[in-house]
């Protein structure tokens, strides 16, 4: 699909799947608005545009998205790509980190549609991609407000598609373990980092973590005219993992 003329929204897009998809759409000649609160490297040129936004605060996003309209003339794909992680179970988890999380992970999903979906209703025409993980359909320990929102999304993801059929597209995206900045930090907070990696490694199918680059391949064909026949559904780009039973190892 030629994405000339065609504005794309995408919020933590400063590194990570959400820069990957900014450089992806980019490459495809679309307009690009880059949403984040800290950008290490700025994307500067025609094309795009770059603006520090609190996505889980509804003035903000309200003006960031009457920015872009005003910009790029349309916003045509929203890429809710912003989340953070906290670790903990139930009892072990503050109030604030489950505001936090809930906050940045669905909230943001809710304000940014809320305020791009008009723009693309319009051109009667547009696509949302919500990225969820697989931990909305299998979870791990301490991290119980992580795994809440990202199932969450799920249920936000079908409303916004029932509710704006046939004009607008939703779809969520529900990576693996993906080679990110996050990943990297998280895991540098273990006492074995090398070990927690391999452990990330052998719990796929694939033998391997994703990366970036795959997941916003994915991302770009949900948005292109060839998956039009795609809505409300949920795609896990996972390597496999969480389909195998425990003890089922071959020798």
């Amino acid at each position: 699909m030629n994405y000339q003329h065609k504005t794309v929204v995408i919020t933590g897009a400063a590194k990570g799947i959400g820069a990957a998809c900014a450089y992806l759409f980019l490459d495809s000649g679309a307009n690009v608005a880059l949403l984040d609160l800290i950008f290490p490297t700025q994307l500067s040129d025609e094309k795009s545009l770059s603006i520090v936004c609190d996505v889980s605060n509804e003035e903000q996003v309200k003006q960031a998205m009457q920015k872009i309209e005003d910009h790029f003339g349309s916003i045509d794909y929203l890429v809710n790509n912003a989340g953070i992680q906290r670790y903990g179970t139930v009892t072990e988890t503050t109030s604030d980190e489950w505001d936090l999380v809930m906050n940045v992970n669905l909230k943001s999903i809710f304000l940014c549609a809320k305020y791009a979906i008009p723009s693309m209703l319009k051109n009667n025409k547009g696509v949302v991609v919500n990225i969820s993980s697989v931990q909305a359909f299998v979870t791990q320990h301490n991290v119980s407000a992580y795994t809440a929102s990202k199932s969450a999304i799920l249920g936000l993801t079908r409303s916004i598609a029932v509710d704006y059929a046939p004009s607008i597209r939703c779809v969520a995206v529900c990576p693996g373990t993906i080679d990110t900045p996050m990943l990297r930090d998280a895991i540098e907070l273990s006492p074995n980092p090398t070990e927690v990696m391999e452990e990330c490694i052998d719990m796929h199918l694939t033998k391997r973590i994703g990366t970036a680059e795959e997941v916003a391949e994915l991302v770009k064909y949900l948005c292109d005219d060839k998956s039009g026949f795609i809505t409300g559904q949920a795609f896990r780009i996972d390597g496999g993992l969480g389909i195998t039973i425990l003890g089922s190892k071959k020798e």
